[in-house]
């Protein structure tokens, strides 16, 4: 796995992160250890800054850029959680910025990222995912005005700082018997799964993915990349069109397993969040616990009576979908 961060990246990146990032809590509750049957700790990142994991590694690739890059500015590509963890790095280290966003991303998101570059001299630039691609339009703008791509998940430094979601975790709990991680293009899932094979060997990583965007369970399930076009599911953050260079080779070598779930079960993992834990997460965030809940139901062996992590990666829901979303369970 050339390039890929190790074990020491990923204990440098906490010492960047720890400058901006909370340290989440990991919060437990019976109802959902006896709703899956396991001992199961829930890692908080919806309560994080931007409220979502993509602070991490946003920042510690930022604050590694040298000077005439900060000078110039940066771009980034992103239906909402890495493009406000992007614009936060960037007021933060006083760095310009350019935001590209589909136009129909969650309004919440919008409005935080282009609430956060305020202060700044950025912008947020709204392109149709139906008829443009957004590697291309921010590969446009990088040229003409000579910006650095932040990219979402698939570089070394970016995935380095989503790992320390995991290591925090295991400072916490001690080892593991499964970690459950919500999976879009990877960059969570790969920091993750290097934290565990270096600190708590035997945990069984697993990444989840909505049904219809199962490209990663696809690439993981047969060794070769396989991607989707604008999947059609409420977990906005997981419709990437594939793993990345960097990721996908982490994520098969490292990585139990790849798994997915419907947007009914996100749902129905949402409101038990709601409902027993008193915690707001996206549907993305769900992911995690839907995974897990999912591998209960199917007697995955190994799951009863063992110790699970979930990592919850965002909570920033549109509350005026909610309802919309509710309805799916019936």
């Amino acid at each position: 796995m050339p390039d890929a961060p190790t074990i020491d990246d990923l204990r440098d990146a906490v010492r960047i992160v720890r400058e901006i990032a909370h340290r989440t809590p990991v919060i437990t509750c019976r109802a959902i250890d006896d709703l899956v049957g396991a001992s199961v700790h829930l890692k908080c990142e919806n309560l994080q800054r931007v409220g979502a994991f993509k602070i991490r590694g946003a920042f510690n690739a930022m604050s590694r850029l040298g000077d005439e890059q900060r000078r110039q500015g940066v771009i980034a590509y992103s239906s909402g959680n890495h493009a406000q963890a992007v614009a936060l790095s960037a007021r933060t280290l006083d760095i310009p910025a350019v935001i590209v966003m589909p136009s129909d991303a969650p309004r919440v998101k919008i409005q935080a990222t282009r609430g956060y570059l305020e202060a700044t001299r950025g912008e947020v630039v709204l392109y149709d995912r139906a008829t443009q691609s957004r590697e291309q339009v921010a590969r446009e703008i990088a040229t003409a005005r000579g910006l650095t791509l932040i990219p979402p998940y698939d570089h070394p430094d970016i995935i380095a700082g989503q790992g320390t979601v995991a290591l925090e975790l295991f400072e916490e709990t001690g080892p593991l018997d499964w970690l459950m991680v919500p999976c879009g293009g990877g960059g969570l899932l790969s920091g993750c799964a290097i934290a565990a094979n270096a600190v708590s060997p035997a945990c069984k990583v697993v990444g989840v993915e909505p049904d219809a965007a199962d490209d990663a369970a696809r690439t993981f399930r047969t060794g070769a990349l396989q991607s989707v076009r604008n999947p059609d599911t409420i977990a906005d953050g997981a419709r990437t069109p594939s793993l990345g260079a960097h990721t996908m080779p982490i994520v098969c070598a490292l990585a139990h397993d790849v798994i997915t779930v419907s947007d009914r079960e996100i749902v129905a993992a949402m409101r038990t969040l709601m409902e027993r834990a008193k915690l707001v997460v996206e549907p993305t965030g769900a992911l995690g616990l839907a995974g897990a809940i999912g591998l209960a139901r199917q007697g995955r062996p190994g799951i009863a009576g063992s110790r699970i992590g979930v990592v919850l990666s965002g909570g920033n829901l549109e509350l005026e979908r909610l309802g919309e979303y509710l309805a799916l369970e019936v």
